[in-house]
This record gives C-alpha cells, sequence and structure tokens, in this order.
C-alpha cells in the first residue's frame, strides 16, 4: 500500500460527513496541520505491521485521527463531536468513512486496500493546537491491502 495515498482517500472520505445545521463544513487533511480551520479531522500517526500473509501479500495499518472542534460554548462543541462519534447518522465518522470500503467484492478507498474498518473512539479530551484549545478525539482506523502494491 502506498501510505501518502491511503491517507488522503481517508481524509477524502471524512469529508462528506454531513454536520448540523448552523455550524461550519468539515475540513479535514491527510496529515496533521499546522493550525486548524474547526471542526477539523485528519490523519495522525500510524503503526505497520509487515507480513500478514506470505511473500508480502499483506500489511495491516491502524492509523490514529483526530476531530477537533471549536469550543464557543463548552456543551455545544461536545455535542458536535458526539454527533461526529456517533455509529451511525449523517454526521457519524465512523459510517461515512466506511462507505469508502466499497460495495462487496470491491477493494477500499477507489482501490487501495483490501478493507477497512474503524475500530474504535479513544482520547476524548481538551487538545491544545497550535496555540488554541478545541474539544476532540482520536478515531482509530485499521487497512489492510497487499504489501507489494
Amino acid at each position: 500500500m502506498q501510505i501518502s495515498a491511503v491517507r488522503e482517500a481517508i481524509a477524502e472520505a471524512a469529508r462528506a460527513v454531513v454536520l448540523p445545521d448552523g455550524l461550519a463544513k468539515l475540513t479535514c487533511t491527510s496529515y496533521v496541520p499546522d493550525s486548524v480551520i474547526a471542526p477539523h479531522f485528519f490523519v495522525a500517526e500510524y503503526e505497520q505491521d509487515f507480513d500478514k500473509a506470505m511473500a508480502r501479500g499483506l500489511d495491516e495499518l491502524t492509523f490514529t485521527t483526530r476531530v477537533l472542534v471549536a469550543r464557543p460554548d463548552d456543551q455545544f462543541a461536545q455535542r458536535t463531536l458526539d454527533a461526529m462519534l456517533s455509529g451511525s447518522g449523517p454526521a457519524s465518522l465512523k459510517q461515512t468513512i466506511e462507505l469508502a470500503r466499497g460495495a462487496p467484492g470491491e477493494y477500499a478507498l477507489g482501490g487501495l486496500a483490501h478493507d477497512l474498518h474503524v475500530m474504535r473512539v479513544q482520547g476524548y479530551r481538551w487538545y491544545e493546537h497550535a496555540g488554541s484549545t478545541y474539544v476532540g478525539a482520536e478515531l482509530m482506523i485499521k487497512v489492510i491491502g497487499e504489501g507489494n502494491a
């Protein structure tokens, strides 16, 4: 798998989130940005396990992604974040990103990987980024695909 292409495909998938009325559109980047325009989703660190199948047949990557929400009002910001972290609904990052799995029998992320799965949410807390404070969380995304591609 080509890591940069996978990062961009994850960010592109997240761009389809539909936030509640009155909120700015979710901005998304494939790398950790210098500064954010909230609400913002980005692909951060990753871990890679090589050779999950013989002859470089399969690699497994676990991406740590983050979503940050500005806090004009603490409760409103947390409600917005909760909607994005829900397992379903138009604002659900899990549901939206997993649409990039493709139809049964198709490769995920436009052919870049065999499959992907948004596994869990962690780190729900206040984050400082570029001198500003946001409420945010991490979503862990597993991506599997050919190791020799």
